[in-house]
């Protein structure tokens, strides 16, 4: 009977132990699955946190390239005035001198001891020897007058002959100032105008020259335009320079923001994305040039008004040496637009800092005066002029322009979705689904369900608990019970403990079951949730793509303005100025 009761106890032991056992099991079988769901969750929010550091660092370095271009603008303007600050007051007074004496207010002692000290002051200036030949000629000093001019023809034979014959055609010399003029042009090269070129340009919108120094100006312009659209390079030049314009009216930001499930779920969103930001830039393009289209040109009513604003563009040109430092700060102040994204400055510089280049050629000129009239000082007038004189290029570019966007289009777009990295589940990793929205949208969803039922399910049933073989274990022990107890206390003994122990593990099998039955219950509401949202996702994609085309459709349609707008430019006119046609009319004032 001892016997017995110790193997009573013995069996007890093992059937505490068993269900022990049983219950850590089912418990670890939890905890694997709940570790691979947090780690998929941790892999999640580390990749977002990644993202999110990475546009920090973005804006971070944004505002440092911000505060480094702003501190660097301030110091080379502090480094312009230093070097050439110096030259604003013989600027100043060379205009200043005209006025004078049209108003008769100052001697002419005062005039010729301010020019001779501006003189000593800026020797190496071109302008400050031009001030002596005004003294000198208003002081009726020829042997002066040519010293002077001779000097400062030396320091800049293009600028000296230029503002000689607006001074002249301002004091109604009209054939000393048109031989002035054609002295000038015929010094140049039309494949390496200088800078101060665009006086001329601006003249010529303005009738400045009268009727004689207007056909002269137009004949050579016309002979330089036939000789370099010729010259196949230089036509691609422009064309490029154009394209770099338009593309720089194309703007991202915002884009993935505006449409996230399709950017999330759609391999082809580069492509639209690429597409919708190009089109868009039609709308920037119009901002900008159709007022320059609009613009209504207001010419000065004096001819003497309208010269002097040329002399003080003339006067007022950065010198040779300065264009250093210009082209600088053009750089740093790209990026300060930008704020402090380089590649957005990159583009802005690409267009502008070759504006100021020591020499271009005359087409180069003219599409420096459409994109640039600010950096050259010229009016809008000639803006627009010279955007007319660049109107097959810029039409050229901008059919490059808009066919490069339209050709991405997809020939078709997609939606992918991952099963496994929706559910959440580690173990759970079936293909990718794939469908084109080509397709009805009813048709796409019963593909998903159908897809996401193909794998889920197999996957959910193979976690059903195994009675099968779990059943062997347990039997196999049995038989070996059942040996050692009819070996040790015969038949009762046997039947006993084989009882007490079938008993034990029939317990340990049915927390398995339903360890195993609670289990797939969680797996299938996580497959079938994320299932669910993938249908969510499936149609708001659907959505954003017809909202997508709604937009690419709006944007893409302004082409077709753009396109009058260009062609509106080769019907822009030629000059326009009240004075274009007749002589100075002078006045007993001054004289």
């Amino acid at each position: 009977m001892s016997e017995l009761r110790a193997v009573e106890n013995v069996l007890r032991q093992q059937r505490r132990d068993l269900v022990a056992i049983s219950n850590a099991v089912g418990e670890v079988g939890l905890q694997v699955n709940d570790i691979g769901i947090r780690q998929r969750i941790t892999q999640d929010q580390l990749a977002t946190l990644h993202n999110a550091v990475l546009r920090l660092e973005q804006q971070a370095q944004r505002t440092k390239n911000l505060h480094s271009a702003e501190a660097r603008v301030g110091q080379l303007k502090n480094d312009i005035e230093q070097q050439f600050g110096h030259h604003k007051v013989v600027r100043r007074t060379a205009v200043g001198m005209l006025r004078a004496f049209d108003q008769g207010l100052v001697r002419e002692e005062t005039v010729r001891a301010v020019s001779e000290e501006l003189l000593v002051q800026n020797s190496r200036y071109w302008l400050a020897p031009v001030l002596v030949t005004l003294a000198a000629w208003a002081g009726d000093d020829p042997q002066l007058c040519v010293r002077a001019v001779e000097e400062a023809y030396q320091h800049s034979p293009e600028r000296t002959a230029l503002f000689m014959a607006l001074v002249l055609r301002r004091q109604d010399r009209g054939p000393a100032a048109v031989r002035w003029l054609r002295h000038y042009l015929d010094a140049q090269d039309p494949a390496a105008l200088g800078r101060e070129f665009p006086v001329i340009l601006e003249a010529t919108a303005q009738g400045a020259f009268g009727p004689a120094g207007l056909a002269l100006v137009q004949e050579r312009l016309d002979g330089w335009r036939r000789l370099l659209l010729d010259d196949e390079a230089v036509i691609s030049a422009q064309v490029r320079r154009w394209r770099v314009e338009l593309t720089s009216h194309v703007r991202v930001d915002g884009l993935d923001e505006d449409f996230p499930r399709l950017a999330e779920a759609s391999p082809q969103w580069p492509q639209l994305r690429l597409m919708l930001s190009h089109a868009q830039a039609h709308g920037s393009i119009l901002d900008r040039y159709t007022p320059v289209l609009a613009a209504e040109a207001t010419p000065s009513s004096r001819i003497e008004d309208a010269v002097d604003e040329l002399l003080d563009q003339l006067v007022t040109e950065y010198d040779r040496e300065e264009l250093p430092l210009r082209r600088q700060l053009a750089e740093q102040e790209a990026i300060v637009q930008a704020d402090g994204d380089l590649a957005a400055a990159e583009q802005v510089a690409r267009a502008q800092v070759p504006v100021l280049d020591d020499t271009r050629d005359y087409l180069s000129l003219q599409t420096d005066c459409a994109l640039a009239p600010h950096t050259l000082a010229v009016s809008a007038q000639t803006q627009r002029l010279a955007m007319a004189a660049c109107h097959d290029w810029i039409g050229e570019a901008h059919a490059g322009f808009t066919n490069d966007y339209r050709i991405a289009a997809p020939p078709t777009v997609e939606v992918a979705v991952d099963p496994g990295a929706l559910s959440g589940v580690a173990a759970f990793r079936p293909p990718s689904w794939t469908g084109s929205f080509d397709r009805p949208m009813g048709t796409l969803e019963r593909s998903l369900d159908a897809h996401w039922n193909r794998y889920g399910r197999p996957f959910v049933d193979g976690l059903a608990f195994d009675w099968g073989k779990s059943l062997i274990g347990p039997l196999v022990v049995l038989f070996v019970v059942l040996l050692i107890g009819l070996a040790v206390g015969g038949a009762g003994i046997g039947l006993l403990a084989t009882a007490l122990t079938g008993g034990v593990w029939a317990v340990v099998l049915k927390g398995r079951a339903e360890a195993a039955a609670a289990e797939q219950e969680r797996v299938r509401r996580l497959i079938d949730d994320a299932r669910d949202e993938a249908l969510r996702g499936l149609r708001a994609a659907g959505i954003e793509l017809e909202a997508w085309r709604d937009r690419f459709t709006a944007a893409d349609s302004d082409a077709s303005r753009v396109t009058a707008l260009i062609a509106d430019l080769a019907t822009a006119g030629g000059p326009g100025a009240p004075h274009e046609r007749r002589a100075v009319g002078r006045t007993d004032k001054g004289e």
